[in-house]
């Protein structure tokens, strides 16, 4: 074989090599790498990045927020409408006390449900609130996870620990509200969970 043709297979295996080591696909969010794909749940659930974006109170970065679903869609409703399983992802970009968290979800809640929409689930939300305020701060780089998983309910995660699992999917379906109701927590944020 020829020095030349010897060069060609050598750049050619190389950039095989590269394109095989090649890590999955994450989006960059105010340098936050969201996977574009994750799976949930016993039977592994391939669930596809809807869309993410930053959580901003007045000019304050707070955190990651991240949608992950089986079909993505830009439709809140198509969302808030599927039965399947769902991924909320917070990562935090700054520390915080986990009860200021609590209470903006909270707040995010109150926001979007009447009443008498709330009251069935105050025992459940009180549960997620106990979850989240197990630690007194979550830290820059901490990630949240609400996992949907059906049959199952909302499982929580923080850092890697499983902190517990709330039933029902009207509490998921509540959840999802504070990011993509009527009256959403950021609307920039909505809109980029929603790919818009």
């Amino acid at each position: 074989m020829s020095v030349r043709g010897t060069r060609f297979r050598s750049c050619f295996v190389g950039a095989v090599l590269l394109v095989v080591a090649a890590p999955v696909a994450a989006k960059q969010v105010v340098g936050v790498d969201v996977p574009e794909h994750v799976q949930l749940g016993p039977g592994a659930t391939d669930l596809t990045l809807n869309g993410a974006g930053v959580r901003t109170k007045i000019v304050i970065k707070v955190y990651v927020g991240g949608l992950y679903v089986a079909a993505p869609t830009h439709d809140a409703a198509a969302v808030l409408a599927d039965p399947g399983a769902q991924r909320i992802l917070i990562h935090m970009v700054r520390d915080l006390e986990s009860k200021t968290l609590a209470e903006a979800l909270r707040e995010g809640l109150d926001a979007n449900l009447s009443a008498a929409e709330l009251a069935p689930l105050e025992a459940r939300i009180a549960d997620l609130t106990r979850m989240l305020t197990s630690r007194a701060t979550v830290t820059k780089s901490s990630q949240i996870f609400l996992d949907y998983l059906p049959g199952t309910g909302t499982q929580v995660t923080a850092d890697g620990q499983v902190m517990g699992s709330i039933p029902g999917e009207d509490f998921h379906v509540a959840l999802l509200k504070i990011w993509l109701g009527a009256k959403p927590v950021d609307g920039d944020l909505k809109k980029a969970m929603l790919g818009l």
